[in-house]
């Protein structure tokens, strides 16, 4: 099983996207289609899948955060929302 979590785009040049996940930042490649500085992305095997809306990107990050708390209430996330 896969857990996907949403990254930020950074940086483009050409078609290397940085993406920032909070807690580290990496590079991912852009195959197909449209994306910007500030578009949340799902990245797979170093390649950029799928863009997300900000406002379910920051929801799933949110959750993310929330679940693997140690108290599963959010207060130690190992990921940072980025907004």
């Amino acid at each position: 099983m896969c857990l996907m979590v949403p990254g930020k785009i950074m940086e483009l040049k050409g078609n290397m996207a940085t993406v920032d996940y909070g807690s580290e930042q990496r590079s991912a490649q852009i195959i197909t289609g449209e994306y910007a500085v500030g578009d949340y992305v799902l990245v797979m095997g170093g390649m950029v899948i799928q863009k997300v809306p900000s406002h379910e990107a920051i929801a799933a990050l949110e959750n993310y955060r929330k679940a693997v708390s140690k108290d599963g209430g959010g207060s130690e996330p190992p990921v940072d929302v980025v907004k």
